[in-house]
C-alpha cells in the first residue's frame, strides 16, 4: 500500500494516552493487519523558505495549505530510496503526490542542482512548487516511530499510531540519524485515521465509546511553535 504514489482522502487526529491507546488496540486487534512497513520508524525533511513562510501560512489554517518534504523508512544512505512528497490539503481533504529517488539524487533535485530525472506529472507539481516559493531549503527534521494498519474489511481505511515524534533544526539530512526534541508529552500517541470514503460506523461506535474525539495536530507546526517558542 505504501507503494501507491497518489492519495486523495480524509485524515483525522486524534491524541492518545496509554491507557485510551492500549483500550483502542484491544477492540482493534481482529479488525486491522499490519501493513507492508507494519512498525517502523519514519523520517522526514520539511522544506520550507528562510522565514517559513509555508509553515506559517499552514498555522493560519487556510481552506488549501501545501507542503514538500523527503521522507524515508528509517535512517538513509546515499543509495537508498525515499520519497518527495508534495501533500496538499483543501477544504480537509488530502491530496498527496510523491516519486522515489535515491537520497543523494533527492538532495541534488531539491537543491535545484539537477532537473527530475523524468518527465511525469508528480516531479512537474514538485517543480512547480519549488519555482513558485523560491529559495526552498531544509527547514525541519522529524522523525517518529509509526504502527500502521488497515482494515481487513476496507482496505482503504488506514490507521497510524505514532509515538516518540521528535523535530530538530540542524542536521537537516536523512543520513544524520535520528535524535531532536520531543513534540509529544510523555505516554501520549498520535493516531490518524485515513480514508478515502466515510469512516465506518463501527469505528466511529468505538471512537465514541472510549471517548476518543478529533484533534487539530501538525508535527511540522509543532515543531515550528516549539522553536520559536
Amino acid at each position: 500500500m505504501n507503494n501507491i504514489m497518489t492519495f486523495k482522502r480524509r485524515e483525522i487526529k486524534y491524541l492518545l494516552d496509554d491507557d485510551v491507546y492500549n483500550s483502542l488496540k484491544e477492540r482493534l486487534q481482529a479488525r486491522l493487519v499490519e501493513d507492508e512497513h507494519g512498525r517502523s520508524t519514519i523520517c522526514n525533511i520539511y522544506y520550507d523558505t528562510p522565514d517559513f513562510r509555508i509553515i506559517r501560512k499552514s498555522l493560519e489554517k487556510p481552506v488549501y495549505k501545501e507542503k514538500l518534504r523527503l521522507r524515508s523508512y528509517g535512517t538513509a544512505g546515499a543509495e537508498d530510496k525515499v520519497f518527495v512528497e508534495l501533500k496538499k490539503k483543501y477544504n480537509g481533504i488530502v491530496y498527496k503526490r510523491r516519486e522515489t529517488l535515491t537520497l543523494a539524487q533527492s538532495d541534488e533535485y531539491l537543491a535545484g542542482h539537477t532537473k527530475a530525472p523524468c518527465d511525469t506529472q508528480i516531479f512537474r507539481e514538485i517543480d512547480w512548487f519549488r519555482d513558485y516559493y523560491g529559495n526552498l531549503k531544509p527547514a525541519m527534521y522529524i522523525s517518529y516511530e509509526r504502527e500502521a494498519y488497515y482494515s481487513l474489511e476496507n482496505p482503504d481505511l488506514r490507521i497510524t499510531f505514532d509515538r516518540n515524534i521528535m523535530y530538530r533544526s540542524y542536521n537537516l539530512s536523512l543520513a544524520a540519524g535520528v535524535e531532536g526534541e520531543s513534540i509529544l508529552e510523555p505516554g501520549q500517541h498520535l493516531m490518524e485515521l485515513k480514508a478515502g470514503g466515510a469512516i465506518p460506523v463501527w469505528l466511529t461506535k468505538v471512537l465514541d465509546e472510549l471517548g476518543i474525539y478529533p484533534a487539530s495536530f501538525s508535527k511540522y507546526g509543532r515543531a515550528y511553535l516549539s522553536q520559536v517558542g
